[in-house]
């Protein structure tokens, strides 16, 4: 399956403010990634891999603009306020959601670091796109005011690699995420890295909607299965990296 799936850059020179007020792309040596983590605690997998993808990115150069949903206490649910007229695209939006605005236009690129519920993204993600993402805002014009941005989606699963659910997961994933939201509305480029196994104890759906649930690794084992899972998140982020190059 093809991870890396393309689509042709726009070759804009300068993205519109949420006010209408033009900023200039950063130049090749100021560019920024968003890291935007979404998970509850400070202390899991999750946030460690959104950790080490920042540190990552920032060795290649990028300004880390690190935004944590929860630390931040951002509410996920869209209210009147962000959306006073849904059909005016020159709407005013509300001050926290044209500061998250604001970040968006100032990174080349956007890393997600979430867990996987459902087969998608954690309610304070999607919340952070139905609020952020807004009409007039990602989407409903012409000139698209993210094209030409980049996005990485690094979904952490509990499945184990070779559970046959993985890889209609990629599939869903794949198509929420980059055909439904980041190529919608004009990214360039839109990867989806699936990091399985990542619980301790390996969890699988057998043909009759049983929950079966291993024994939890310990001591070299889980040593080494951790390794394996920061090398498999490094590559995601190596690969969309090089990518970037091979466009230039």
């Amino acid at each position: 399956m093809d991870h890396l799936r393309r689509r042709g850059c726009t070759g804009l020179t300068a993205q519109i403010e949420p006010s209408g007020d033009t900023v200039p792309q950063h130049s090749s040596d100021t560019r920024t990634a968003l890291v935007v983590v979404a998970h509850h605690r400070s202390d899991s997998l999750t946030a460690h891999t959104a950790r080490r993808a920042a540190a990552q990115l920032e060795a290649a150069g990028y300004r880390i603009d690190l935004l944590d949903l929860h630390a931040e206490g951002f509410d996920p649910r869209m209210n009147v306020e962000d959306q006073p007229d849904w059909g005016n695209r020159e709407k005013p939006y509300s001050d926290e959601t044209h500061a998250h605005m604001r970040r968006i236009l100032h990174a080349d690129v956007v890393v997600a670091v979430f867990p996987v519920y459902w087969q998608s993204v954690p309610a304070v993600l999607k919340g952070w796109i139905d609020r952020v993402w807004n009409y007039g805002f990602a989407y409903g014009r012409s000139k698209p005011r993210l094209a030409g941005k980049r996005m990485l989606w690094l979904a952490l699963a509990g499945a184990t690699a070779d559970d046959p659910i993985a890889e209609s997961m990629q599939s869903v994933l794949e198509a929420n995420l980059s055909d439904g939201i980041a190529y919608y509305c004009g990214f360039s480029r839109s990867t989806v890295g699936l990091l399985l196994d990542a619980e301790e104890r390996p969890q699988r759906i057998d043909a009759e909607g049983n929950l079966l649930v291993g024994e939890a690794v310990a001591g070299a084992e889980r040593e080494a299965q951790y390794t394996e899972f920061d090398r498999r998140a490094r590559k995601f982020v190596a690969e969309f990296l090089a990518d970037e190059l091979v466009e230039t």
